[in-house]
């Protein structure tokens, strides 16, 4: 008989506001010391209504440790070049130390060349060629993308000793599952990725001490899937309506099956979602700091 175990929620909210509060102090200390305040530059184009909720919040916090928030909206219909033009501004402005375009970005727009034009020191995103390099190799004085970062700190809370388990990441885009999983093999993980194309995924992912999805397939991911004891990290938000007619929030994990068999696993929201933001705050301080150095 397959008796079910208590799973631990892994309260990303918490965690969160330790973090920020770390930030804050560090932030204070830093215009204490040498008068400059971190500033951060969020660009958004269109109206799309995830990444405006995601903004807004990026924003609020920014302001609660301290920092500068400069707020880029733009309409849908900028073009390439006038987004080029504002992150070439944005990459010689002195009170600008990190600079965040918020993806996804409308279809007219190619977004590689948009986030390969920011300086790689302003990258606090990660998702430069440079900085992506220094994370495939190992190296963590780079920029590490804020969601895969977020996960594994979680995780490292959760798992003091990564090493040797056997990880699962489902799905493979460059803002988060490629990041991820090289986060993963640095930490000795035995890392496997699963995408669209991949025949298995349900069998791979029972084999998963640590599971990471990120697909934004809503509740893609079912009990059976789950090995027993596993630790789940859900990377989704998903807008649904309820019966009732009420908004709800889910993540990529059936959540409700995945309780009884995950012996931790991360709740959408207030998992996630407010640790990635932190991880901003924090990449951002250290752009700063790294600033600082050069012009000292």
């Amino acid at each position: 008989m397959n008796t079910p175990i208590k799973t631990q929620l892994i309260d990303g909210k918490a965690f969160a506001e330790k973090m920020t509060k770390d930030v804050a102090s560090k932030v204070a200390e830093l215009q204490k010391t040498t008068g400059i305040t971190p500033g951060l530059a969020v660009i958004l184009v269109g109206n799309d209504p995830a990444s405006e909720v995601y903004v807004r919040n990026k924003t609020k916090q920014t302001h609660k440790v301290g920092m500068r928030s400069f707020m880029h909206l733009l309409p849908e219909t900028t073009t390439q070049q006038e987004l080029l033009n504002l992150i070439h501004r944005l990459n010689n402005d002195p009170d600008i130390h990190g600079i965040l375009v918020q993806l996804p970005l409308p279809k007219h727009l190619n977004p590689d060349p948009i986030i390969q034009a920011i300086l790689p020191q302003k990258d606090v995103d990660g998702l430069t060629v440079y900085n992506a390099g220094k994370v495939s190799l190992g190296h963590m004085d780079g920029f590490i993308p804020c969601t895969p970062l977020g996960c594994l700190l979680l995780l490292q809370q959760e798992l003091p000793n990564l090493r040797g388990l056997n990880a699962l990441v489902i799905g493979a885009s460059n803002l988060m599952g490629k990041p991820m999983a090289q986060l993963l093999l640095n930490q000795g993980c035995t890392v496997t990725i699963a995408h669209i194309d991949t025949r298995n995924t349900a069998e791979l992912a029972q084999q998963a001490d640590i599971l990471i999805v990120a697909t934004g397939c809503k509740e893609l991911v079912k009990g059976s899937w789950i090995k027993k004891g596993a630790v789940v990290i859900d990377v989704g938000i998903n807008r649904i309506i309820t019966e009732s007619g009420k908004l709800k929030l889910v993540g990529d994990v059936n959540f409700q099956e995945a309780l009884g068999i995950a012996s931790k696993i991360t709740p959408v929201p207030g998992g996630v979602g407010p640790v990635t933001i932190s991880c901003l705050l924090h990449n951002t301080l250290s752009a700063t700091e790294k600033h600082i150095k050069c012009i000292s």
